[in-house]
């Protein structure tokens, strides 16, 4: 089920140097939330924030509710165990930019992984559940296939299998296209826009303008680590009267 994402003064530094300041963010349950923005603007290091890949320096981040990477006592906050924030992460599905599968298994074996691990599903189950996520990223028949045999989009698709296979209720995609040759952009895309309202939340940073004109319910806008335009889709990219957005987008469009 879905689930919202609640980020509340978020701030995380490095050697001393802000890279998100102070960030205030809803996401809706089951939206597609599209993070823009010049590099080096905070966008990738907020989406880490979310399931914990990077510690805060400040803020909360709740999902359904629940504090993500912490627990309060009192006024204060504590950091959760390793195998309670693994516990956390396993609902948190994440395709990066670099595909990161293991070399040495094949496309299935990346798939089932994490499921006969970490949730204890049967083989036979985690198995099903791969065939049928693979047709549905278009790489039925390949599930005996090494990475190396596949192109960086194909790998990219069975990275969000993988992901899936957990059946998250947040995906966050950091990039996801960033690392492709042009031509196998679109299909990557394609899977993502797929899934787009299908009852996972959604944050996905790109700079994909057009793409995000497709899928994105509401679309924010970073820039020095502070968001300085949000709000839904339309109105970001085509009234938006902030002169920093309207430049950015002539840039890239």
């Amino acid at each position: 089920m879905a689930e919202t994402i609640e980020l509340r003064n978020i701030t995380k530094r490095f050697s001393g140097q802000t890279v998100v300041d102070a960030v205030d963010l809803d996401v809706e349950a089951g939206s597609v939330t599209v993070i823009l923005g010049p590099s080096g603007s905070g966008k990738s290091t907020l989406l880490r924030c979310i399931n914990h890949l990077e510690k805060l320096d400040a803020g909360t981040i709740r999902i359904g509710g629940n504090l993500v990477g912490y627990e309060q006592k009192g006024q204060a906050l504590y950091e959760v165990s390793d195998s309670k924030i693994a516990a956390q992460r396993s609902r948190i599905g994440m395709v990066f930019q670099q595909f990161n599968l293991f070399p040495h298994r094949t496309v299935l074996q990346n798939i089932i992984d994490a499921p006969i691990r970490v949730k204890k599903q049967p083989r036979a189950q985690a198995v099903a559940k791969a065939r049928l996520l693979l047709q549905q990223v278009g790489l039925s028949g390949r599930e005996n296939d090494w990475p190396q045999q596949l192109s960086g989009g194909q790998q990219q698709r069975v990275a969000i299998a993988r992901a899936l296979a957990m059946d998250p209720e947040v995906m966050l995609f950091d990039e996801p296209t960033s690392a492709l040759d042009p031509e196998l952009v679109g299909e990557v895309l394609q899977v993502i826009k797929a899934l787009a309202h299908s009852g996972i939340t959604m944050v996905i940073v790109t700079h994909e303008i057009g793409f995000a004109r497709e899928v994105a319910d509401n679309i924010v806008f970073m820039e020095s680590g502070k968001i300085i335009a949000s709000g839904p889709a339309r109105k970001v990219l085509e009234e938006n009267e902030n002169a920093r957005v309207t430049h950015f987008l002539s840039t890239v469009l």
